[in-house]
Formats: structure tokens, sequence, C-alpha cells
């Protein structure tokens, strides 16, 4: 009788350990949790907060590395990119969404994380001024980290954004 209820007792810890979304040990990351949009209401959200994008395709298959595509994006990315517009106050032209040719990984273009950013003078200054230096990323690129905790990088050409979370939208 006491091993079948330590073994029920034990079952049951397992359970919730590995509970997703509960769960220590096996529990939904963010990568696992987020919300995906379409292209159409990501681009129906920009629109509204003023943010504009691009590509040198003149297209949005998400297939084409020449087309941005915002089809499968997180909609705390496309939220944390209205946010950074309303704190900002600056332009914000995207050149690059989950499109592929971009690099892999979890927190990746194709998972909906990633946005770029055309550079321009006002944005540059903004995020050098507002966020937390944090140093060069593997590649190189010196990177900034929000108190949100999203990551900016410069690429020379763009910024490229790592969007975690909303950033307090």
């Amino acid at each position: 009788m006491k091993i079948r209820t330590v073994l029920s007792a034990l079952v049951l810890l397992m359970g919730v350990l590995f509970t997703p979304g509960i769960g220590i040990l096996g529990g939904a990351t963010e990568a696992h949790a987020a919300t995906k949009i379409s292209h159409s209401t990501a681009t129906s959200m920009f629109r509204g907060s003023g943010i504009t994008w691009s590509s040198s395709g003149g297209c949005s298959d998400r297939y084409n590395s020449t087309c941005t595509s915002f089809e499968q994006l997180n909609l705390a990315t496309a939220q944390g990119a209205q946010t950074l517009k309303s704190a900002s106050g600056c332009a914000l032209n995207i050149t690059g969404g989950t499109e592929t040719g971009h690099a892999s990984g979890t927190y990746s273009h194709w998972n909906g994380y990633k946005l770029d950013f055309a550079k321009y003078t006002c944005l540059g200054t903004y995020i050098k001024n507002t966020f937390a230096y944090i140093g060069l990323r593997g590649d190189g690129a010196p990177q900034w980290k929000s108190g949100a905790g999203n990551v900016y990088a410069d690429e020379g050409s763009h910024w490229d954004v790592t969007y975690y979370n909303c950033g307090g939208c």
C-alpha cells in the first residue's frame, strides 16, 4: 500500500513538472507560445501606426528572399515595432520580416521574432541614447538592449531587431 501511494505521488509530481506552460522541466518557452499573425494583420497594424515597409523585390512572398513578408510574424514583434515608433517618434521603414534568406535559429526572422529597419539618423540616435550598449554580437555587430529586453543590432546597412516581447505595449 505504501509503495502505491509513493508511486502515485511521484507520477503526479512528474506530471506537474513536465506540463507545458506550468512545469519547470518541460514548460512552453516564449518561442513556442508566441501568437502568430498574418501578413494582412501586420500591415494593417503598421499602417495604423505610420510604419512603412519596402522590399527590393516589391513583393511580400514569404518564400522569396527579395520580398518583405510578415506572414507568421509574432504579434509581440508587430506590437514591439509599434512601441518603437510611438516611443521614438522616428520614421520607421521595415526592410526585412519573416521571409526566407535570413539566419536561422529560435529567435529568427523566419520564426517571427525579428524585423529589419532602414537606418535613419533619428532611429539610430534614439536607440543609442535610450538603450544600454551590450557589446558586439558574434558577427561583430554592435548591440543595444532595451529595458524590456529586446535587442537592437546595428548591421551597418540596417537595424536588426529581436523582439522577445512587445516592449511595454
